[in-house]
C-alpha cells in the first residue's frame, strides 16, 4: 500500500493535517526518465498539466539577466541576501552552492559503488534514454541511517560558507594543459569536442514530479499544485527544519534565518495563470525567462497522461523538443526527481562529462542540434520571441536559402515561417528562420 499525502494535495487551503507523520514505507511509482518503476516515499499523483521549461546552453552568455530579474521581484527583502532561486553557474567548477552537483554524485557513488549506470539496448516511448540500473537519492537513503533514521532522500547540508560566492569560478575553463601563469592556452578549437571548455549552466527549480524536497518535509508543508505542478512551500506550515535544503539534491530549496522558514522558486505563479496586467489575461512566462537577452528558454504546460508520461502533442513546441527531436535532455535524471526542467547540451563539451550531466541522450542530441533538421531549426526560432506561453505551433514552408555539409552530414536551410500560439489560439509569434536584415538609410548611418 502506498500513502496519500503533498503529492495528492487540492490547494493550499484545502488540506491541513497536523502532526501527521511522514510513512516509514515506500510507494512504488514509475520514472518514465529512469525507464523503471523506483521507491518514492508517497504514492504518484500527477497534476493536470505540468510546468515544464527548456533551456538551450548553447546560446547562454552568462549575463545574469535572468538572476536579476528573479533577484528584483522576489528575494529583494531582509534575510534573503543570498537567497538566488535562479542562478547561473560555470561548469565543471562553478556552483550554487559550491560543488553541489559534484557532493550528491559522490554520495550516490558511495552508496552503490560501480553501479550508478545505464542499459540503454532497450528504450521506448516510456523510457527513450533506457533504463537506469543504479540507485536514486530515494532507493540510496534507506542505506544512509543516522541517530534520526533513514533519510527519505538522500542529501547533506551544506555549511555556511557554500552559500557565499554564487558566482565563484566565473568563466574557469578547464583544458587538456595544465595553465601557465601569464601565457594563455595555445592553438585553437574546433567541434566536435574543444580540449579547453567551459559552459553556462542556468538554473531554477526543476518542479520535479517526484521532489524530494516534498518527500522529506516532516511538517507537509510542501506540495504540488494540481492545475500545473508547480512545488510550493506553505510558509504558514514550515518551521524551518531544512529536511527539505538536505533532501533536494539541485539544492533549490533556501533557508531564510529572519523568518525562520524555506522559500523556493514559485515559478512566478500568478504570471502562469494569466494574472499578470501585460498578457491580457494569457499565461506568461516566468520572470527569468522573460528577461533572457540571448533567447536560451521556452517554457510551457505540458498535458500529463495518468501514469505520469506526457500526453502526445505533437505541435506542443516542448513536446517537440523533448520526446520528438529528443533534443531536450532533464538535468541529473539518475537522481529519480524526474526533473522538469531540460537542457539542450552544450555542443562543445567533451562528450563524458556531458553524459554524466545528462543521461545516455546526449550523443544523439548533440548530433541533432549541430545539423538540425527543417523543423527543429523553425521550432528554435520560438525562444524569447514573445512573453506570452506559446501552446501550440505550425509551419508555413519557404525557399531553400542554403546548402552545405557538418561534419559529413547534408545540411539545407529552408527560410521557413513559424507560427506560435497561446493557450486560447490567439497568434502570438510570426517569425522566419532567416531573420530579416534592415539597412539604415546613409542620412541616418551615425544617428541614434
Amino acid at each position: 500500500m502506498g500513502h496519500t499525502g503533498p503529492m495528492g494535495r487540492l490547494r493550499l487551503t484545502d488540506l491541513r493535517i497536523v502532526n501527521q507523520k511522514i510513512p516509514l514505507f515506500m510507494s512504488n511509482v514509475f520514472n518514465w526518465q529512469l525507464g523503471r518503476d523506483m521507491d518514492y516515499p508517497y504514492d504518484a499523483a500527477f497534476p493536470q498539466q505540468q510546468f515544464a521549461f527548456v533551456f538551450n546552453l548553447n546560446r547562454c552568455i552568462g549575463c545574469q539577466s535572468c538572476t536579476m530579474a528573479c533577484k528584483s521581484t522576489w528575494t529583494f527583502s531582509r534575510g534573503q541576501e543570498n537567497m538566488w532561486w535562479n542562478n547561473v553557474e560555470t561548469k565543471p567548477y562553478g556552483g550554487y552552492p559550491h560543488h553541489w552537483d559534484v557532493k550528491i554524485l559522490d554520495l550516490l557513488e558511495r552508496a552503490n559503488s560501480g553501479g550508478q549506470t545505464w542499459d540503454t539496448k532497450v528504450q521506448s516511448p516510456k523510457g527513450p534514454y533506457g533504463k537506469f540500473n543504479g540507485k536514486t537519492i530515494f532507493e540510496a537513503a534507506k542505506l544512509n541511517v543516522s541517530s534520526e533514521g533513514a533519510q527519505k532522500a538522500l542529501g547533506y547540508l551544506p555549511e555556511d560558507e557554500e552559500w557565499s560566492a554564487p558566482n565563484r569560478y566565473e568563466d574557469h575553463p578547464v583544458g587538456s594543459e595544465k595553465g601557465v601563469k601569464g601565457q594563455g592556452f595555445k592553438g585553437g578549437e574546433t567541434l566536435p569536442q574543444h580540449k579547453t571548455w567551459f559552459f553556462y549552466l542556468a538554473r531554477i527549480c526543476n518542479h520535479c514530479s517526484y521532489p524530494a524536497c516534498l518527500a522529506a518535509c516532516p511538517r507537509n508543508a510542501i506540495y504540488k499544485r494540481p492545475e500545473d505542478g508547480i512545488v510550493l512551500i506553505d510558509q504558514e506550515r514550515c518551521r524551518g527544519y531544512r529536511k527539505c535544503l538536505e533532501a533536494c539534491p539541485y539544492k533549490k530549496s533556501l533557508y531564510r534565518g529572519t523568518t525562520r522558514t524555506s522559500e523556493k522558486c514559485i515559478a512566478c505563479f500568478p504570471r502562469v495563470e494569466g494574472r499578470d496586467q501585460h498578457g491580457g489575461g494569457l499565461p506568461m512566462q516566468t520572470r527569468c525567462m522573460a528577461a533572457c537577452i540571448g533567447h536560451i528558454r521556452l517554457q510551457g504546460l505540458v498535458e500529463m497522461n495518468q501514469d505520469g508520461t506526457w500526453k502526445e502533442d505533437r505541435h506542443s513546441p516542448l513536446y517537440y523538443l523533448v520526446h520528438v527531436a529528443k533534443v531536450a535532455l532533464p538535468l541529473y535524471p539518475q537522481f529519480g526527481t524526474e526533473p522538469n526542467g531540460y537542457y539542450i547540451p552544450p555542443r562543445w563539451v567533451p562528450r563524458p562529462y556531458l553524459q554524466q550531466m545528462f543521461g545516455p541522450g546526449v550523443d544523439a542530441a548533440v548530433e541533432k542540434y549541430a545539423a538540425p533538421d527543417r523543423e527543429l531549426l523553425a521550432v528554435l526560432q520560438l525562444f524569447g520571441k514573445d512573453h506570452r506561453i506559446c501552446f501550440r505551433y505550425e509551419i508555413k514552408e519557404g525557399p531553400k536559402v542554403f546548402e552545405t555539409e557538418v561534419r559529413g552530414k547534408k545540411f539545407e536551410l529552408y527560410n521557413d515561417t513559424i507560427i506560435g500560439y497561446a493557450k486560447d489560439g490567439t497568434k502570438i509569434i510570426e517569425t522566419t528562420v532567416e531573420e530579416p536584415l534592415h539597412i539604415r538609410p546613409d542620412k541616418h548611418a551615425n544617428s541614434i
